[in-house]
């Protein structure tokens, strides 16, 4: 009753600066940018899609493995994972590289500078996906663009049922191989801004893409998330945080929570009111990994 979670572990250093990033970069002057930004706030946190998730699944009981690659200052993490009891046999450590960091400035109005670096998560197409593995689903969320490309064909024929979850890595795809994602997966997961570049991609709506698979849902942040499954559409409300804290990694507690509910056999639409307590239980709380469970999976449904 594994979930394989193909994705990235990534280091997300968050940095706030007291300023607005408008009175320190001046327009005439762009063509000689060169700006520093005293940042008295620095906090580091554990990340990246496959983690996230990962910790959402593990939270809620399910197991979960996740494939990815980390550098060689992925000890800690990896580290981590194992001290949560998520299992790391299909973490592989990458010589010679980083573990993908995320380094992210915030001004007091909330408007963001982010660099990313990828580092090992470059490599996650050195993992390789076969039936040995016992994984009853799996999911492939943003990664390296050929790990997501392999891992996707590998799952589909090794008969394992996947959720495709593009994610913010749907732009490095075209139209025809976005359809084969779809036509290999057996749900996807998109946000609404990534259901509209879906779309015009493939050239497919909602309605159509959703006759491909056994389901499609388009999350919509505080208005909750849309389930298509064959052509019609259902509303699932959404749930109210105790508090809005930080919004990172609330997509992927809410997709830990989808793999959960398909672990168990659930519809769609009770897996989705359950991605939706674990959507508002992670934005009530700092960092992608730091919520606590404060209900039972179980008493979640429509």
């Amino acid at each position: 009753m594994t979930a394989l979670i193909c994705g990235s572990l990534a280091f997300d250093t968050i940095m706030g600066f007291e300023g607005r990033f408008a009175d320190q970069i001046l327009p005439q002057q762009l063509h000689i940018l060169n700006v520093s930004f005293l940042v008295p706030s620095l906090r580091r946190d554990f990340g990246g899609c496959a983690g996230n998730i990962a910790y959402s699944l593990n939270l809620l009981g399910g197991q979960a493995v996740p494939m990815a690659t980390v550098g060689q200052d992925g000890v800690e993490y990896v580290q981590r994972l194992q001290n949560l009891g998520i299992a790391t046999h299909c973490i592989r450590e990458v010589p010679d590289s980083y573990t993908a960091q995320a380094m992210i400035m915030t001004d007091r109005d909330n408007n963001q500078i982010t660099a990313f670096h990828p580092g090992a998560m470059n490599h996650a197409h050195l993992n390789t996906i076969d039936a040995s593995l016992g994984a009853k689903i799996a999911i492939v969320a943003p990664d390296g663009r050929d790990a997501m490309l392999q891992h996707a064909a590998q799952l589909h024929a090794a008969g394992i049922p996947f959720v495709f979850d593009p994610g913010q890595g749907l732009p490095m795809f075209n139209g025809q191989e976005l359809l084969t994602f779809v036509e290999q997966a057996s749900w996807v997961a998109v946000n609404d801004y990534e259901a509209q570049m879906l779309c015009e991609r493939t050239g497919l709506d909602l309605s159509a893409l959703s006759h491909k698979v056994q389901g499609l849902v388009v999350t919509l942040g505080a208005q909750g998330c849309q389930v298509w499954q064959q052509g019609q559409a259902v509303q699932v409300p959404p749930v109210a945080p105790k508090a809005v804290v930080d919004p990172t990694g609330c997509g992927d507690a809410w997709r830990g929570a989808l793999l959960f509910g398909l672990l168990q056999g659930w519809d769609l639409p009770r897996c989705a009111a359950l991605g939706n307590r674990m959507g508002a239980l992670k934005v009530a709380a700092q960092g992608p990994q730091n919520y606590q469970l404060d209900f039972s999976p179980l008493d979640c449904g429509l």
